[in-house]
């Protein structure tokens, strides 16, 4: 098993950024590839970025350009780097692992909330 817990999250004013993380542990070799997803009140669940153990990054179009995502191997943690932050940016983000076999993992979330 994987167990994530994310972490940065906060009250932010518009154009500002927030750096979330998302630390693993367990069974850590068995991930191929980490998202990032967030759920505004209201809304389905939706992917914002992800990226594989080669490096292949995907950005949904309303974050392309403002968000980076990354890992840190020797800590085992995956980042997201969120510029130029907006009001329609304020979620709930959750880290999901996906690993062999259907075996995908979710963290608990944390909270993002932009000010106008």
């Amino acid at each position: 098993q994987v167990q994530l817990v994310e972490s940065g999250g906060g009250l932010v004013q518009a154009g500002e950024s927030l750096r979330l993380s998302c630390a693993a542990s367990g069974s850590i070799f068995s991930i191929n590839a980490m998202g990032w997803y967030r759920q505004a009140p209201g809304k389905q669940r939706e992917l914002v970025a992800s990226i594989t153990n080669g490096g292949s990054t995907y950005y949904a179009v309303s974050v392309k350009g403002r968000f980076t995502i990354s890992r840190d191997n020797a800590k085992n943690t995956w980042y997201l780097q969120m510029d130029s932050l907006k009001p329609e940016d304020t979620a709930v983000y959750y880290c999901k692992s996906y690993g062999g076999y259907g075996n995908n993992y979710w963290g608990q979330g944390t909270q993002v909330t932009v000010s106008s």
